[in-house]
């Protein structure tokens, strides 16, 4: 039940800040908007207010708005109401205002995060214990929060990320770890665990682990300095999405490392059972990969829309109907195919 709920909860606010941004722009240019839809047809329920209907329908991949005169054949293309009767620059602005709200999206949570839970602080000087898994190799040994971690097969550690390290290229091995406990200092040999993982290329790995978690604070910040956090952090997350899609396309990343609903209703779930905050920090970093992918030049897509608004400006003239239906059904028919296919790949993780 909390992965379901925390996957409609993800779902339905990424894509209703998504589409209100288009909603939002077209009624700002004087754009009739016909429809409003929460899910794909379908439709489940909706109900006229004005102009517009809204709905909520069966296929919960997204959403979308419906513009008086979207396409040239309709008879109300020439309406002053209508999309097409707006210059190319407004169009665009329609266009790129659901990717925009997207990334606002994004930053608006990380700033609340950072706001109420502060920075996090750890101890660099020590590896000083957290938390420690229950029935894990760490709990068996005798290991307890504030236990401080002297060495790892002899080798002295200064950082819990080299211990880590370590301890992930040695799933299922033993190891000998040496730890300070109140005035003790206890040394046992323990058998990582042996969890199942992906790498970058898509392909099933083993890591080790012991079970246990880094001690950590959190220090205060103040409302200006929580949202040049979240701007930081919103940065960060647009370059790692940004450096994944190219990857893609250069074969340094596999497509069997892409995700799809069934990957982030498990990773939603995931992230739920940890908190809230856990919860709201994932849908942030969803929300800047919604609007990147949305932004790249396939037809169907925002970005489709904006390229060939693009070609408009230096061809000065509208595309024809037939060569933009032709185009936009590739473009339907290549998302249809990346959905069957990371949707297989979230099928076959399960199955592994």
């Amino acid at each position: 039940m909390t992965t379901l709920l925390a996957t409609v909860f993800v779902l339905g606010i990424l894509v209703f800040v998504h589409e209100l941004g288009h909603f939002l722009a077209a009624k700002r240019a004087g754009v009739r908007v016909e429809r409003f839809s929460l899910g794909f047809p379908p439709k489940l329920f909706g109900k006229k207010i004005g102009e517009t209907e809204y709905m909520i329908s069966w296929l919960p991949l997204g959403g979308y708005v419906k513009l008086a005169g979207e396409s040239l054949e309709e008879e109300e293309s020439n309406q002053p109401y209508s999309l097409s009767a707006k210059p190319a620059w407004v169009r665009a602005i329609i266009f790129a205002a659901g990717p925009f709200m997207n990334f606002v999206l994004a930053f608006v949570l990380l700033w609340g995060i950072f706001f109420v839970s502060g920075d996090v602080e750890v101890d660099k000087s020590k590896i000083v214990i957290g938390s420690v898994q229950p029935g894990s190799p760490a709990e068996k040994a005798g290991l307890k929060p504030g236990d401080v971690i002297l060495s790892l097969n002899g080798g002295r550690l200064g950082r819990f990320d080299s211990l880590a390290e370590k301890i992930y290229s040695m799933p299922g091995q033993p190891v000998e770890l040496a730890w300070v406990s109140g005035n003790d200092t206890l040394r046992k040999t323990l058998v990582t665990m042996k969890e199942k993982s992906y790498n970058e290329k898509g392909e099933a790995i083993f890591i080790g682990r012991i079970g246990i978690q880094q001690a950590f604070s959190r220090k205060p910040v103040g409302f200006l300095t929580a949202g040049e956090r979240a701007g930081l952090t919103t940065f960060a997350f647009t370059g790692q999405v940004a450096r994944f899609v190219k990857g893609l396309f250069t074969r340094e990343f596999s497509l069997k490392s892409v995700g799809g609903p069934v990957f982030i209703s498990k990773i939603a779930g995931q992230e739920a059972s940890r908190g809230f905050s856990q919860l709201l920090f994932f849908t942030a970093l969803l929300s800047v990969n919604l609007a990147l992918l949305n932004l790249l030049p396939i037809p169907a897509l925002d970005g489709g829309h904006l390229l060939f608004l693009a070609i408009e400006g230096v061809i000065r003239r509208p595309i024809s109907v037939k060569a933009r239906a032709v185009v936009t059904q590739a473009g339907f028919g290549l998302l249809l195919l990346l959905i069957v296919f990371v949707t297989y790949n979230d099928i076959m993780r399960l199955f592994q």
